[in-house]
């Protein structure tokens, strides 16, 4: 659970239920509201099939046994109904002709041996049931986890830097496998009652239509309260999820291993303790308002359907008395009215259940169906191995979607083949932008990128990717051991030992894994058992030595030795020219000692490439990198 921050205003469910939301809305009129209201429930019903769909991928074979399960349950009441009838009318015959116990035992011995089998066959069933819904459970919950990651994979970047996706992202994982398999059970469950009302049907209205009307009628308010609370409660989920992932957030940075050293030494526990602590409360004053509500409200509609219910029975002892049904019959109808009353609560809860459970499904389907922004064209060329002609940025701009500010403006660059290029520029001068759109992870807005002439769109996007080693700034710490830490680098070549071992060479994390206790097969980091933690600069050195191991055509370091010591530094950049000897090479630092070994370095001042050449000429030119050079140059002096 969770809810808003402190301090932050609250807004109002789109009625205006003034218990779950305090802001005062406009109220809508009555027929939009009707209008919108029925929408809803169309569109919550019409997620019904898709999860169907769902459950028989996830598990045909115990989707089937649950139909046959649900047929067999649903005519098994009857059947013991009517039994029951035939056992009481047996005994009050054999009274009335006066037959000995034996006698009368044996004339009611064969309807008690049915009724034994039944009931013992309820048990089996229900059991199956229990059995069946455990394994659909299973299953559905890793059918969706799947289809939930498969979806997020394919997504450009840009959906991962929007807090609106994440919102999504959350209603979309929250109790959608609970609520797919709600949705198969409820709906076998009505199918079940359905069949058993109908087996009921003959016998209620012989006896009398009217009761059987009351029975129903009596039950359709508490359904309507159940149809309305299912749809606030859903509401407020939906609503909350922001709040929701900051209560998950606080919960990760109270618990892991990567913040609990600033968390203990800033004092920051006990405050964000009391922050996750406040952050729950209010969302459980706002849950706990609506429970109360939907509880109070329905005990007083269920009031009137036990009324009704009495109502019938008091009818049926009158009858009995007056000698118009038998006993048996009175213990027959009596069992009925009380099931069929029982099923109608049970079907319109079901259906309740159905409308909250399609609701939440909604949620899963619509992150299913969000589709990649970045252009798709077909593949029509291969990356040619090796690069001929280069890389060139032609009239290149962008800007992150649903922003106006330009992060990048008319960038013209070429990179010749197995050129080194360095980038320099501030902070948020546009440099890692500039590398997410030659690796395609985001699009031009403007302008190409061209590889050998050819737009980077018409290259296999995989294909692209297999071609550029790159190493982030903010490069991944795999809880894995280390010799999974080198090999993601070249997935299908994770079995290849010599070349894990080659790249962590180049890399320098080879004397870091020989002084683990394990080697390659260490577990690194703390969050699996035996699991060994790194320095910083370690971590950099198994980074460097995953960006080697992809046989690529062209190698991107971003800041690929910042956490690096000075000595470890200029070991690896002495040998920059042979670790990327046939390749294209950029490379983003802010220490001029390294940015000085490429072959031209481009200047980036507010998204624009400023100035463009070796470190020799751009010092002469005495402009932004002269001078950010003698800055730098001046204190180490």
């Amino acid at each position: 659970m969770s809810s808003v921050a402190n301090g932050s205003p609250t807004t109002d469910l789109p009625d205006g239920d003034s218990t779950i939301r305090p802001m005062t809305t406009t109220k809508e009129p009555f027929f939009q509201t009707l209008s919108r209201r029925w929408h809803e429930i169309r569109n919550a019903y019409a997620n019904i099939p898709a999860s169907f769909r769902l459950v028989w991928q996830a598990h045909p074979l115990g989707t089937i046994a649950m139909a046959l399960i649900t047929f067999v349950a649903a005519i098994l009441p009857a059947a013991q109904a009517w039994v029951a009838k035939l056992i009481v009318d047996a005994v009050v015959h054999a009274t009335a002709q006066g037959l000995d116990a034996w006698s009368g035992l044996q004339a009611a011995l064969p309807f008690l041996m049915i009724e034994f089998l039944l009931i013992t066959f309820a048990a089996v069933t229900s059991q199956g049931r229990t059995l069946v819904e455990h394994m659909l459970h299973a299953r559905m919950g890793h059918a969706i986890n799947m289809a939930i990651m498969r979806k997020a994979l394919g997504l450009d970047l840009s959906y991962f830097e929007d807090a609106d996706f994440y919102d999504k992202l959350q209603n979309a994982r929250r109790e959608a496998d609970f609520r797919a398999l709600g949705v198969i059970n409820t709906s076998f469950l009505l199918v079940q009652n359905i069949i058993t009302l109908l087996s009921f049907a003959a016998i209620l209205i012989s006896f009398s239509p009217l009761i059987a009307l009351l029975l129903f009628g009596a039950s359709l308010p508490s359904f309507a309260v159940q149809m309305r609370y299912s749809d606030l409660y859903f509401r407020l989920l939906t609503w909350r999820a922001a709040e929701f992932r900051r209560l998950r957030y606080l919960e990760y940075l109270l618990t892991v291993d990567t913040s609990v050293k600033e968390v203990k030494l800033f004092g920051l526990g006990d405050p964000l303790l009391e922050r996750y602590d406040d952050l729950y409360w209010q969302f459980y004053r706002d849950d706990e308002a609506l429970a109360i509500r939907r509880s109070s409200i329905s005990v007083l509609w269920g009031l009137l359907a036990t009324i009704t219910y009495y109502g019938a029975y008091a009818w049926i002892v009158w009858a009995t008395i007056a000698g118009a049904i038998t006993l048996g019959d009175m213990i027959l109808y009596l069992t009925v009215f009380r099931q069929s009353q029982t099923i109608f609560q049970a079907m319109f809860a079901g259906m309740s259940r159905l409308y909250e459970s399609g609701l939440f499904m909604d949620n899963l389907f619509g992150f299913l169906e969000i589709t990649p922004q970045m252009e798709t064209r077909p593949a029509t060329h291969t990356i040619p191995r090796p690069i001929k002609q280069g890389i060139e940025f032609r009239h290149v701009s962008f800007r992150y979607p649903g922003r106006d500010q330009w992060v990048l403006r008319d960038i013209n660059l070429h990179i010749a083949p197995e050129q080194k290029l360095a980038l320099v520029g501030a902070n948020g001068a546009g440099k890692t932008t500039l590398i997410k759109l030659l690796t395609r992870l985001y699009d031009p807005t403007e302008g190409q990128i061209l590889l050998d002439g050819t737009d980077l769109r018409d290259y296999d996007l995989k294909d692209l990717h297999q071609a550029i080693g790159v190493i982030f700034q903010d490069f991944v710490q795999y809880h894995a051991t280390a010799r999974e830490n080198i090999g993601y680098g070249q997935i299908d070549a994770m079995d290849n030992s010599e070349r894990i071992q080659d790249a962590a060479r180049r890399g320098g994390a080879d004397e870091v894994i020989d002084g683990l206790d394990h080697g390659y097969e260490t577990m690194l980091g703390r969050w699996f058992s035996e699991g060994h933690q790194l320095s910083g600069g370690q971590w950099q050195k198994i980074a460097l030595g995953r960006a080697f191991m992809r046989d690529s055509e062209v190698l991107v370091l971003d800041e690929p030795t910042a956490a690096l010591d000075a000595e470890r530094e200029y070991e690896i950049f002495q040998r920059f020219r042979e670790l990327t000897a046939g390749k294209i090479a950029l490379l983003i630092s802010h220490r001029f000692s390294t940015v000085r070994m490429a072959d031209r370095i481009a200047v980036l001042e507010n998204g624009q490439l400023t100035e463009l050449g070796s470190h020799d000429e751009l010092v002469a030119l005495d402009g932004t990198y002269a001078h950010l050079f003698h800055l730098q140059a001046q204190g180490y002096r």
